[in-house]
């Protein structure tokens, strides 16, 4: 380059060319030497990569040379460009070097003069190098180049070079038309007019693009129609538009003029070479999102397009559009979403077009919504603990901003901290009791965690906070100071409604059981009650009150008192009866096991006498001697009472004791502790103050003493041994401690290790053994959970009273009339539904004389529950099955189904209620510890041990029957026998057997199979009837019911039919619900009950209002009555009854699911005697219109003085009399048996003749009811026999009014048409027509009625 100094121009040339010889040139004066560069085509970078050229002799090579030209005069660039456009390539070599040829000549560097700089540009399609950018100065004019970018323009020539280089190679897809019909072979890439083709145009193109910088190859990809559009891809850089036009000239001079190629047609898209940026990486929904498109082609025609929702994006509130040329080097279109959303997610196309050349590019788009993970909604109380709220996005990112707000109707400020690293943020906030509202539900303050990225999206979560201020407690003011056996009750108020747990304890911090107290919330606050109804000792002390809130508890305080005063029942008197000489004495005793200041009294009749105190050990007796004549009467029976009175002079009185002061003479037994006596007559006397001691302590029960002959004999000994009587009281201490769960396992071990120490006295005393299964039934109602181990203990103690050698004494409890058998059993399915597995295993206990075995029913997968019995007598074992299906229901909680099995309890339990049956099997009681609200199916297996020739029924022990002693009940239950096997299937859980009844009946049996022929052929006939007599009375009805009588009557005789029809449909309906063993569907059942029983009382209603009516007709002569009155009080009799009857008989009984029978859908008579509800009824409407009847008959055959009956009034009256006649008694009689049959045992002559007058009821009701009055006979004769209806009307109507309707020749007849034959009570007019006739005659009885 020339000196600086001088104004030059300078520009830099690349020349190209081949040549197949060695190079030597000589171009030193304008030729940097190390500009020279040769290059073979496989070695060359892609920028400077150049074709060889195939000729016959040596490979071709091809050389780029950089030549520097300068210039003086800058006017000399232009036209010296021009003249380089306008050569034509290649340029063959002159003569002294025919074998180089020229192939490309272009302008790549132009240094100008700016100033007293030189700047150098480079021209279009070239650029400096980056490494020049970056270690040289760049023209200030434009600006320094961004980091990474190539520049355009250095100042001043850089002295090593390299000048201006290509650019980086791009793939121009091009296309251009043909003007020529297109055929289908270009289609085919394999056809010789394809290859044709494509040989002829890749010549062409290489040809005309040869001229291009940077130009590598060309290749036709494809013919479409539309003319033939080619399809073709040209590797070179990035021309300019003017040196594209020119290649596409050269292309079209090239080619042989056959293709007619359109010149106007070319199209270029460039692969991708634009840079496309997005900020943010990551976008949420809210974001303002900018997409950047860079360019290297300076173009402002830029457009923007959403591939999903295909459409050109222009400027709006959302969009925003900018495109500018950044450094005169660079193109940039930014496009800008504002709050952006889901739904403009997707790919986004930047399209830069200049002149015939598309620059495209594509980016996808993807939105994230913003999610917030924070704390639950929380309850804070008011108590000065700092509590934290916390937020963290599930995307960590570098949040510009996390924001806390809060709302609601308080204020309690917090402070926030912010992990950046973890992208989450805590809020810790400190309430105290000035911030909360106090006494209310409490306050919620909605707290909100708000994220904000460095774009302006926004996420946000809510915790909603509650505030509760602490409880302020106001607990009983009155202090509480009591006796032994008097109540008491303490009642905690809070002010604050929120707690999580109340309980109350003691001062030693042990817990009251919850059945002692009762805790509810209302509106503003919450109580919790303690109530004590029988205080002990065990109550003395201080009790708190604690409302647990979280962590926080707020607690109450009282102190209570109990003073000693000893229970009623603690109090042991003696004697219990005695009987005395009106001169004689007798000490009376009262006595109680502590000894404490108490002033006692004895008070005699309405005499009161003071007590001496003696002291036994533990116990302290207080006694008075009573003598005789110390009173004015004699004799007399009067009690004796001895009052406890304590410091706090709180008082009780001990049970009555009985003082008979007699003359004395017929006293023959004598004894100075038991008193005087008559023969036979019989005392009791505490066993512990009998003459039988016990060195263990007091005994318990009772001894009874009978007179014989001159001394007393022990009538029955009840007594109860030292330690058991000992473990009664404790038990009956145990169930009023406020500690009893507590103390309850230890008591069990305690009673199973007593009883099986005392198994000899216990099975020689009755009174011993009541006392344990006393004991028993007390502790099972302890609301407790039971654990193997109690259960254990509980097992061994039944072993024991239920052992072989004290069924003997069994039988003795049973003589008395106890139920002791019953509370066991109760006692025993108690504690199992108690029990608990702690680790859901399944539990077995197995003893001498029971088994038990359980199974938990956990989640998932449900098994059948299956259990077997083997004991060592062979006749007596069992199994017990459950369906999967039936315990897929009782999954919830994990209950646990519990079975005991004993093989002595059948011989221990009584008989059924008549005492007929007998069990004779293993006895398996089955419970869940849950409440089973659907039906429940269970299935068993028992040994047949039928030896007595009966029919063996599945039983099981229903607590409520015989005045809840119990006893043995199939209801439910269904057997069947198959060899040695007894099959059992009921659908409840209890205690079940087989019970063996000799005469029960047999639902196979031959009676049991007539009866219900007769039945369902019976009522097959009756509502045939019925609904034929329907039909009747519809055909007959303005021919029946032309008086007000006649009208009345067949209303009724229409309602008993229908209501007779619609019971018996009711009647096969619950036949269905039920079979012979037990009911499908309860509802149904009670549905079916309630039905059957409504419309049978609407039956015999009817009859009695058609009863009344005639009795109305035969009194109340001159009385007049509307028809519509008349019909409303037989509507309101015939229906209103029996519905009010109906729904009273089912309220008072079903709530107590005793209102239909067991086995059978209808009202039940053993437990609650509902059938009266229908039998006395109907019975008692029966005796009315028998005795209506015999009133009407009666009066017929003795009529008044000048009754004169109206003829149509006389025959309805006769049909009435008639109807109830024959239809009452049949009626009645079929309820009457019906009323014998549920007795037991009742002959079969009553089942048989109650089924047979039950089943033909609609066919006596059609015969007698319907068919039997002659005037509905008349109608039907008129209606089926036209031409003899004719000639008896013809007659009729000649004979007119004087002519009765119906008439007899007999005497009754005769009287009876003489009924209410009145002068002057009818006012009848004598027809002309037989039309007027008839309205005269209604006229008639309107005057009547």
């Amino acid at each position: 380059m020339k000196s600086p100094g001088r104004t030059t121009l300078c520009f830099v040339v690349v020349v190209i060319y081949s040549s197949q010889v060695t190079l030597n040139l000589n171009l030193e004066s304008i030729v940097h030497p190390w500009i020279l560069h040769e290059h073979e085509l496989a070695g060359e970078e892609p920028l400077r990569q150049k074709r060889a050229v195939a000729t016959s002799g040596p490979a071709a090579k091809e050389y780029t040379v950089d030549i520097e030209i300068s210039f003086e005069n800058a006017s000399f660039l232009e036209p010296l460009k021009a003249y380089l456009n306008s050569l034509s390539f290649p340029i063959q070599g002159n003569d002294t070097d025919q074998a180089t040829s020229i192939l490309s000549i272009g302008v790549t560097t132009v240094c100008r003069p700016t100033g007293n700089e030189i700047w150098c540009s480079c021209e279009t399609g070239y650029r400096w190098p980056q490494e020049q950018c970056l270690h040289n100065l760049t023209c200030q004019e434009h600006g320094s180049s961004p980091a990474g970018h190539h520049c355009n323009c250095l100042k001043g020539l850089p002295p090593k070079g390299p000048y201006c280089q290509l650019k980086r190679a791009v793939t121009l897809r091009m296309s251009v038309r043909l003007n020529v019909g297109f055929q289908e072979d270009l289609r085919n890439s394999s056809s010789a007019l394809y290859r044709s083709y494509k040989t002829d145009l890749e010549t062409a193109f290489r040809k005309g693009y040869s001229i291009l910088p940077g130009f590598q190859l060309v290749t036709v990809t494809g013919f479409r129609p539309g003319s033939v559009v080619v399809s073709y891809e040209v590797r070179t850089t990035t021309p300019s538009p003017e040196l594209m036009h020119k290649a596409n000239e050269h292309v079209s001079q090239k080619l042989n003029q056959t293709y007619k190629m359109d010149d106007s047609s070319f199209q270029a898209v460039t692969s991708n070479e634009t840079k496309f940026s997005i900020i943010p990486e990551i976008i949420f929904e809210g974001d303002t999102v900018t997409l950047t498109c860079e360019n290297e082609v300076l173009s402002s025609n830029v457009s923007w397009h959403h591939v999903a929702r295909r459409f050109d994006i222009q400027n709006s509130s959302r969009f925003s559009i900018y495109t500018f040329v950044l450094n005169n080097m660079t193109s940039v279109s930014r496009l800008m979403i504002y709050n952006i959303t889901q739904g403009d997610a997707g790919d986004y196309i930047c399209k830069l077009t200049l002149d015939i050349f598309e620059y495209e590019s594509r980016k996808r788009v993807n939105v994230t919504p913003i999610r917030i993970l924070a704390n639950e909604d929380m309850k804070v109380l008011c108590d000065n603990s700092p509590v934290s709220l916390n937020c963290c996005s599930e995307i960590n990112v570098n949040w510009s901003k996390i924001e806390w707000k809060q709302e609601g109707k308080i204020y309690v400020p917090g402070n926030s901290e912010t992990d950046s690293d973890s992208s989450c943020s805590r809020y810790t906030l400190t309430a105290d009791g000035t911030q909360c509202l106090s006494g209310s539900a409490g306050t919620t303050v909605v707290y909100s965690c708000e994220f904000i990225s460095a774009h302006g999206a926004r996420g946000s979560k809510n915790i909603e906070v509650t505030f509760t201020s602490v409880a302020n407690l106001t607990i009983t003011q009155d202090p509480i100071s009591v006796s032994e056996g008097q109540n008491f009750s303490i009642k905690c108020i809070s002010d604050v409604r929120n707690y999580d747990e109340v309980y109350w304890n003691t001062s030693a911090g042990i817990k009251i059981h919850q059945r002692f107290y009762t805790t509810r919330k209302y509106e503003h606050g919450a109580e919790s009650v303690l109530t004590v109804k029988t205080s002990t000792r065990e109550w003395n002390g201080t009790y708190h009150c604690i409302f647990r809130y979280k962590k926080s508890y707020s607690i109450a305080t009282k102190d209570v008192t109990i003073h000693p005063l000893p229970l009623e029942p603690n109090i042991m008197v003696d004697p219990l009866e005695v009987t005395i000489l009106c001169k004689g004495s007798h000490y009376f005793k009262c006595c109680v096991e502590e000894d404490e200041d108490y002033k006692v009294t004895f008070q005699v009749n309405s005499l009161s006498f003071p007590a001496e105190k003696e002291v036994n050990g533990k116990q302290v007796c207080y006694q008075f001697n009573f003598k005789a004549n110390s009173i004015p009467w004699c004799p007399k029976t009067v009690d004796v009472f001895c009052h406890f009175t304590n410091a706090a002079n709180n008082s009780v009185r001990s049970p009555s004791m009985k003082l008979n002061l007699v003359p004395g003479e017929n006293i023959t037994c004598h004894d100075p502790l038991i008193g005087v006596g008559e023969p036979g007559q019989v005392i009791q006397k505490l066993c512990q103050f009998s003459d039988r001691s016990s060195p263990g302590g007091p005994i318990g029960g009772v001894m009874t003493y009978t007179c014989v002959g001159s001394e007393w004999k022990v009538k029955r000994n009840d007594c109860i041994s030292a330690p058991i009587n000992s473990l009664l009281r404790l038990a009956e201490a145990l169930i009023k401690s406020p500690f009893q769960d507590k103390k309850l396992p230890t008591y069990l071990q305690d009673l199973s290790s007593s009883t099986d120490q005392m198994a000899h006295e216990v099975s020689s005393s009755p009174g011993s053994l009541g006392a344990v299964v006393n004991i028993l039934d007390l502790l099972s109602m302890v609301p407790t959970k039971v654990n193997l181990e109690m259960m254990m203990h509980v097992l061994s103690t039944v072993n024991v009273i239920v052992d072989k050698p004290i069924l003997s004494t069994w039988k003795v409890l049973k003589q008395q009339q106890t139920n002791h058998s019953s509370k066991l059993l109760d006692s025993v399915e108690r504690f199992s539904r108690a029990l608990r597995s702690e680790n859901s295993a399944s539990l077995s206990i197995s003893q001498t004389n029971v088994q038990m075995k359980s199974m938990v029913i956990e989640p998932g997968p449900c098994k059948p529950y299956k259990q077997s019995f083997l004991f060592p007598d062979p006749d007596l074992w069992g199994n017990v099955a459950i369906d999967k299906y039936q315990l897929e229901h009782l999954q919830a909680n994990s209950p646990i189904i519990v079975t005991v099995a004993f093989p002595t309890l059948q011989s221990i339990l009584a008989h059924d209620v008549q005492g007929n049956n007998f069990a004779n099997s293993l006895v398996m009681t089955t419970t869940v510890s849950q409440k089973i609200t659907m039906p429940f199916r269970i299935s068993m297996t028992f040994k047949n041990n039928n030896s007595f020739g009966g029919k063996p029924q599945c039983v099981f022990w229903n607590f409520t029957l015989a005045n809840y002693t119990g006893g043995w009940d199939s209801s439910g239950c269904h057997a069947k026998v198959e060899g040695a096997s007894i099959f059992c299937s009921c659908d409840h859980l209890t205690s079940f057997s087989i019970l063996m009844s000799p005469d029960s009946p047999d639902p196979d049996s031959l009676l049991k199979i007539l009866l219900d022929i007769i039945s369902y052929i019976g009522l097959c006939f009756s509502i045939l009837s019925l609904a034929t007599c329907l039909v009747v009375e519809a055909m007959v009805w303005k021919s029946v019911t032309k008086n007000r009588t006649s009208y009345m009557r067949h209303i009724c005789i229409v309602n008993i039919a229908a209501s007779l029809l619609v019971a018996d449909i009711w009647f096969i309906v619950a036949s269905t619900i039920r079979d012979n063993y037990y009911l499908l569907n309860e509802t149904a059942c009670v549905a079916a009950t309630f039905f059957i029983h409504f419309f049978y009382l609407s039956v015999f209603f009817w009859m009695l209002t058609l009863g009344l009516m005639l009795f109305y007709r035969l009194v109340f002569i001159l009385h007049d009555a509307s028809k519509s009155t008349q019909k409303a009080i037989a509507f309101s009799l015939g229906y209103g009854c029996p519905l009010v009857i109906s729904v009273i008989t089912v309220a008072a009984t079903q709530p107590q699911e005793v209102y239909i029978r067991k086995n059978a859908c209808w009202l039940n008579w053993d437990d609650t005697k509902a059938l009266l509800a229908f039998v006395i009824p109907a019975l008692m409407i029966v005796v009315v219109n028998v005795t209506i009847t015999v009133v009407v008959i009666t009066k017929i055959l003795r009529p008044s003085v000048g009754d004169k009956p109206n003829k149509q009034e006389k025959s309805s009256l006769f049909q009435i009399t008639k109807s109830i006649g024959v239809l009452t008694p049949l009626l009645g009689l079929t309820w009457g048996f019906g009323l014998a049959t549920v007795f037991q045992g009742s002959n079969a002559v009553f089942h048989i003749a109650f089924t047979l007058l039950n089943a033909f009821q609609g066919l006596f009701i059609l015969l007698f009811g319907c068919l039997w009055d002659q005037k509905v006979q008349e109608a039907l004769l008129k209606k089926f026999s036209l031409s003899r209806w004719s000639s008896q009307h013809s007659k009729s109507t000649s004979l007119g009014s004087s002519t009765p309707v119906f008439s007899m020749s007999s005497p009754i007849s005769r009287r009876f048409n003489n009924l209410f034959g009145k002068t002057g009570t009818y006012n009848v007019s004598t027809p002309e027509t037989t039309s007027s006739s008839v309205e005269n005659t209604s006229s008639a009885y309107s005057l009547l009625n």
